[in-house]
């Protein structure tokens, strides 16, 4: 329990600094947003307008006061740009955002997680070598490319999935449209689990435990996938949740090429409409979901491992 208050505690400084740094960029460095609403060619009248309804005439402290309140109770207000409730836009938005997202994850962490396992158990080898290899090639390739390639060949060129899209209902967006997305993700996001997992496990590999079971008479096969893999899962548990924000929000190339309506693209929407609200609030829930989720994984770890007390 102590570790846990001490954790929750440090929440505070942390999302203060977010808010602190994420107030600075937008109200320094991100310019006055009234001109940007305005165009082109506005006169001084509808700017002044434009800033007094947006509340950007109110003095810093004020504007911060209101960021920090709107933080708080997790109400960001309305879009610039379409009028819409930010909470009502991630609401909607987060659907097909975890549609694609959740098979992807578990399909490559399965995939990862037999690969890094077969190159374990052959390490040293010929095919070691030669998947480390290929995993060093597939990390250095952009997934914009890994996207227009398997966009252009398995969608247009011999159409076995639609090209992009998004469909009405669960059943048709996970078979039909969400198929090719998926793919993508798992092909681009292979090549790093699987060196990663690949570390894990010969580091379970030189413990004394694994040299007691062969010398107990147990089998290769068996020794890898039951207690190597036990005792490695832990880390690759705790890596795969800590992966959760970040796929979340880095998923906007994918959901933007294949017209996902997911929150990635919305993050792009507002990036190109300077629609600061939307990503006022992504960049805040993206840090909280981080430290709730590092939290989560650490506290998971802790009771996973019997080599580490909670304190």
């Amino acid at each position: 329990m102590t570790y846990l208050a001490r954790r929750l505690w440090q929440f505070v400084p942390t999302l203060l600094g977010v808010v602190l740094l994420v107030f600075f960029l937008f109200n320094w460095v991100g310019g006055d947003p009234a001109y940007l609403l305005a165009g082109k060619i506005a006169n001084p009248e509808l700017i002044e307008n434009i800033r007094r309804s947006l509340g950007v005439d109110q003095p810093y402290w004020v504007q911060l006061w209101i960021f920090i309140k709107q933080v708080l109770s997790a109400d960001f207000g309305a879009s610039w740009s379409t009028n819409e409730r930010v909470s009502q836009i991630f609401a909607t938005r987060l659907g097909p955002s975890l549609t694609v997202l959740v098979p992807l994850l578990l399909i490559s962490t399965f995939i990862a997680l037999a690969a890094a396992m077969l190159v374990a158990y052959y390490r040293g080898s010929l095919t070691d070598r030669a998947i480390m290899v290929g995993c060093t090639v597939g990390q250095s390739v952009s997934i914009l490319v890994y996207i227009l390639v398997l966009q252009y060949f398995l969608a247009y060129q011999l159409g076995w999935f639609p090209v992009q899209g998004w469909g009405a209902t669960l059943g048709e967006n996970l078979l039909r449209y969400a198929a090719l997305p998926v793919l993508v993700g798992v092909v681009v996001s292979l090549a790093p689990d699987i060196r990663l997992y690949r570390s894990f496990f010969l580091d379970e590999i030189g413990q004394d435990y694994v040299r007691t079971a062969r010398a107990k008479g147990l089998g290769e096969g068996r020794v890898l996938w039951v207690h190597v893999l036990r005792n490695a899962a832990i880390p690759v548990l705790t890596n795969v949740m800590t992966q959760i924000p970040g796929l979340l929000a880095g998923a906007f190339l994918i959901e933007r090429f294949f017209s996902i309506p997911g929150i990635g693209r919305e993050v792009i929407l507002a990036v190109e409409r300077s629609d600061f609200p939307v990503i006022k609030a992504v960049t805040v829930y993206v840090a909280v979901a981080t430290m709730v989720i590092n939290l989560a994984a650490d506290l998971l770890y802790r009771a996973l491992d019997p080599r580490v007390q909670l304190k």
